[in-house]
């Protein structure tokens, strides 16, 4: 199995590359207008094309690479996954839910314009997620669009990422073991990186063999992604992280880090970064970007 670092400047390449599609495909969607509404429009780009590491359309654009899906389609849904996804981070930081001021290392959105604005801009973008996913150019064929909004709109809510997001407020007042935390972040954060991965098989029409293979490899991997989350939360540097260090225990919230200890979660997170890349023995080394990318979960500082 190769290592992190030999891993790590082929997968660095995947991910700017990716990066750099998925910006283009974002501002293509979200063009500047001269209209009394425009200030919404700044305010989504802001949101979206600010930074960020672009990891669930990177998940989405290298499983369709495994089914031979065409790139335009599967940057379409890589964006509009990035609209849910960032649309979670604007209302996170509301004062009403996180109250954090930097995200990605510059003023959240609510700081840089205000809290009605930033709560309209996660809201359009939300729905211009599920827009994009229903049009024509996503795919010909309805069967995979309807399955893409369903399977998305079930990651997005209360079973899923809201759902998750209502956890972890809870968690800021009772304790939670090791199982509730677990399925706190399976909630908050596996079920939108499970939509990425199976976004590609859908739009690929593959079978369900390999859409479990990839569904298991994505609730590791967020599990894995989460469990170092919580020790950059410690150990990180916040002109590294963009965020500030020990926000979590300042808080009292319920962590990997904060119930099991720092060597016990890193130890879980290597376990679950190797289980991840099991599951994917299915498709043989078509799919050694995506074990690339787990084992960058043990490394980044980020």
């Amino acid at each position: 199995m190769p290592s992190p670092r030999e891993a790590s400047p082929e997968l660095e390449t995947a991910l700017k590359e990716t990066a750099s599609g998925i910006k283009v495909t974002i501002e293509t969607m979200l063009p500047k207008t001269d209209t009394p509404d425009n200030l919404l429009v700044e305010a989504m780009r802001y949101a979206t094309l600010e930074g960020g590491k672009r990891i669930r359309p990177f998940l989405v654009c290298e499983s369709a690479k495994l089914f031979g899906v065409d790139h335009i389609r599967a940057k379409r849904v890589a964006a509009a996954l990035e609209f849910v996804h960032c649309y979670s981070l604007v209302h996170d930081d509301l004062p009403a839910m996180d109250d954090a001021d930097l995200r990605r290392g510059i003023p959240s959105v609510h700081k840089k314009y205000d809290e009605a604005t930033a709560i309209l801009a996660g809201d359009a973008l939300l729905t211009l997620a599920f827009e994009v996913l229903a049009e024509h150019e996503t795919h010909e064929d309805p069967h995979v669009r309807c399955e893409l909004t369903s399977l998305l709109a079930k990651a997005a809510g209360m079973n899923g990422m809201v759902g998750g997001q209502m956890l972890d407020l809870i968690g800021e007042k009772e304790n939670f073991d090791v199982g509730q935390i677990s399925r706190l972040q399976r909630m908050k954060t596996g079920m939108l990186m499970s939509f990425a991965c199976e976004a590609g098989a859908i739009l690929g029409k593959a079978t369900e063999v390999q859409r479990k293979a990839l569904r298991n490899y994505a609730f590791d991997l967020g599990l894995a992604f989460q469990v170092t989350d919580d020790i950059l939360d410690v150990e990180g540097d916040p002109a590294v992280t963009g965020k500030e260090q020990g926000k979590d225990a300042r808080e009292g919230k319920s962590t990997f880090v904060s119930t099991m200890g720092h060597e016990q979660a890193k130890m879980r997170a290597e376990m679950l970064v190797h289980q991840a890349i099991r599951h994917l023995h299915v498709f043989d080394n078509r799919a050694a970007m995506l074990k690339a990318f787990a084992l960058y979960v043990l490394e980044r500082r980020a």
